[in-house]
């Protein structure tokens, strides 16, 4: 796996924090998540479509998810 540097700057409120990373990095990033994978293309039209036809809910956390 190759290596990546990114900058991380946490913000005052603690609860933020940005990261920046040039474009030959995000498309490293990009490749290494698997986001250039056709399924996951794929997963991107549904949810695409699912968001049109307000198949869609709101929710506070992540943890909601696993419900």
């Amino acid at each position: 796996m190759t290596s990546l540097a990114i900058t991380i700057r946490p913000q005052i409120n603690h609860r933020k924090f940005l990261i920046e990373m040039d474009v030959e990095k995000f498309e490293k990033l990009a490749a290494l998540l698997g986001f250039f994978n056709s399924e996951f293309l794929k997963s991107i039209d549904q949810a695409e479509k699912n968001w049109k036809e307000g198949k869609v809910k709101k929710i506070k956390s992540l943890k909601e998810l696993r419900k």
